[in-house]
């Protein structure tokens, strides 16, 4: 396995190795941010003409030259001043801006920048900063490196894409180029991921969603917003009852909420000064009271928490509610159902005592075990912790018996689990579930996330043993995450071949010619009665026409009928991806799908 802090180093490296290759190729280059990410590195760079894929080659030889010369990477602290004077001499603008607001406005001032290797923690002014040099390259950055360029296999990395992007996120500011590369320790682990990214392809599920007709979306609705069509609506429905059974089997009860909401609800809660500038404003015509689309549910099941006195005995308060909430997302930013504009979430919120929380997470653990081991999808658990900063909210000291609390309840339950700093939402730390899907790679998807601030802030309360009034935990949970992010995960794990109990259509009847329709129609007036979700395809296309048509969209099992079944009371099985099962009595068929069904076998 490869070692973490290593591959980060050596993918930090390779970004500064190709913005040596671009300086050589284009000296005019003024380049951004060029951080690690998962799997690979980025630059931002500004030039004259744009780079086109077929330069990323050029670029990726002069890397590789680079690489040969064994240049060091040499750190150096400069004071601010002469690293604004020295960017400023070579026309490096936005390293200037960096310099600069980090002299004026502190290291939180550039943490938008992308680039979080730029900082550390969150310090009012900056005096100094950490530089690295690699021959002739300065670049403004806190590291780590390797020692020297030869410490990378010149065959372990590849620059595989561009995209356009604005300095700083902000479409007011110049466009610049993101160059994007690939990075491993060796030439065989990157063969691999090239090999998983090749079959990642194939199973888009932006191209598997059109295929199977599942969603489609529209320029006139508008980005982001996608569009579910009757067998996506099949599969939408069919998650969430699934959720919301093992939600009430626990003793969850449902609310609604409205879609909308006044901005001051978001302003007590907390939301509003961190995500405000997410929120879809609306206006009203009747009065002078400012609204939102809401991009979330707590604080609205919180008010109802509120609407009447609560007493010790009352607690656990559980609340569930599958809705829609609205972000406005960043226009380039979206991508098919992974990250979208309208977010259906299957959310729920535990009111407590402290006394109680690790049995409410244990509970909430058991739900996701049973929920994605019925997927089939592994999980690993990410305990996501606040860092220095001061972007949370709440005492410090609430906040480390909450990160406790998730350490023991992991241990407890023998859950799998890493822990993560600066992940934490900003009201508390969270349990982030990590699924690996059947190519390996890992997706965060359900969530089980402490809240210390909200009822806080929100005036909850309710009395205790002793009759003393105590403030409530709020304890926020998913196991989907969103139906939308999900499905993008979920279409891509098993490639558009859903199991029987989940197949918008789980039956098809084929006649073999026109004869047998009466029969075919028969088998399918069973199917339906007995709540199969069947079809029956009796168009004049050829008989192998119309298995190629049902297997394309990968319905589970195709049931073909003629003279010896029509004879027989029996239907010849065909099952997808594996094939023809043989003849078979009608009931002895429906009796078997409905036990698969009923049990939700993958």
């Amino acid at each position: 396995m490869a070692n973490q802090e290593n591959l980060h180093k050596i993918r930090h490296s390779l970004a500064h190795i190709m913005a040596i290759a671009i300086k050589q190729l284009k000296p005019e280059a003024s380049f951004g941010v060029g951080p690690a990410i998962e799997n690979g590195f980025y630059y931002d760079v500004l030039v004259d003409k744009n780079f086109t894929e077929e330069d990323l080659s050029s670029i990726q030889a002069g890397m590789q030259e680079i690489i040969a010369k064994n240049l060091p990477f040499e750190h150096e602290t400069w004071p601010i001043d002469k690293a604004i004077e020295y960017f400023e001499s070579n026309k490096q603008q936005f390293k200037v801006e960096l310099l600069k607001d980090l002299k004026t406005k502190g290291s939180t001032a550039v943490s938008d920048a992308g680039d979080t290797d730029l900082i550390e923690g969150s310090r009012a002014s900056v005096t100094e900063v950490s530089i690295y040099k690699t021959g002739d390259f300065i670049d403004l950055c806190r590291g780590p490196h390797v020692a020297s360029t030869s410490a990378i296999s010149p065959n372990s990395f590849k620059l595989n894409k561009l995209s356009g992007v604005y300095w700083r996120g902000k479409e007011t500011n110049p466009q610049m180029q993101r160059l994007y590369g690939l990075a491993f320790e060796s030439a065989k682990e990157l063969g691999q991921h090239l090999n998983m990214m090749q079959e990642a392809e194939a199973r888009d599920h932006r191209k598997l969603g059109a295929e199977l007709d599942l969603f489609v979306f529209s320029d006139l609705v508008g980005s982001g917003l996608p569009l579910f069509t009757p067998r996506g609506t099949v599969l939408r429905d069919l998650l969430n009852d699934f959720s919301q059974s093992l939600r009430l089997r626990a003793g969850f009860e449902k609310v609604w909420v409205p879609h909308i909401a006044k901005t001051d609800l978001y302003k007590f809660s907390g939301h509003w000064d961190k995500f405000g500038d997410e929120l879809f404003l609306v206006k009203s015509q009747e009065s002078s009271d400012e609204f939102a689309l809401k991009p979330m549910n707590c604080p609205h099941h919180a008010q109802i928490f509120a609407s009447k006195p609560r007493s010790y005995r009352d607690l656990p308060v559980k609340y569930l509610e599958t809705t829609t909430v609205y972000r406005d997302e960043k226009k380039g930013e979206l991508q098919g159902l992974s990250r979208v504009r309208s977010v259906t979430q299957d959310d729920s919120h535990v009111f407590c005592r402290p006394q109680q929380v690790e049995e409410v997470l244990g509970m909430l653990l058991d739900i996701t075990k049973e929920f994605y081991r019925t997927f089939d999808m592994d999980f690993t658990a990410r305990l996501s912790l606040r860092d220095d900063s001061d972007t949370y909210l709440g005492d410090k000291d609430l906040w480390k018996d909450a990160e406790m609390i998730l350490r023991n309840v992991s241990s407890n339950h023998a859950l799998e689990y890493y822990e993560e700093t600066g992940e934490a939402a900003f009201y508390g730390p969270k349990i982030d579930f990590m699924a690996k899907d059947s190519i390996g790679r890992t997706h965060q998807v359900a969530t089980a996330q402490l809240d210390f601030v909200q009822p806080e802030r929100f005036g909850l309360s309710y009395t205790d043993s002793d009759g003393s009034d105590q403030v409530p935990m709020m304890v926020h949970f998913a196991s989907l995450g969103s139906i939308e992010r999900f499905l993008s995960v979920y279409i891509e794990h098993t490639a558009g071949a859903f199991p029987l109990w989940l197949a918008p259509e789980q039956v098809r009847v084929i006649p073999i010619s026109e004869k047998f329709d009466a029969y075919g129609q028969e088998v399918l007036d069973n199917l339906l009665k007995n709540g199969v979700r069947a079809s029956l395809d009796n168009t004049s296309e050829s008989l192998g026409k119309r298995i190629l048509g049902a297997e394309k969209l990968k319905v589970p099992y195709l049931l073909i009928v003629g003279q010896k079944e029509q004879e027989a009371g029996s239907v010849a099985v065909r099952k997808h991806s594996v094939g023809d099962q043989g003849p078979q009595a009608l009931q002895d068929t429906i009796k078997m799908l409905l036990a698969d069904i009923t049990n939700r076998q993958n």
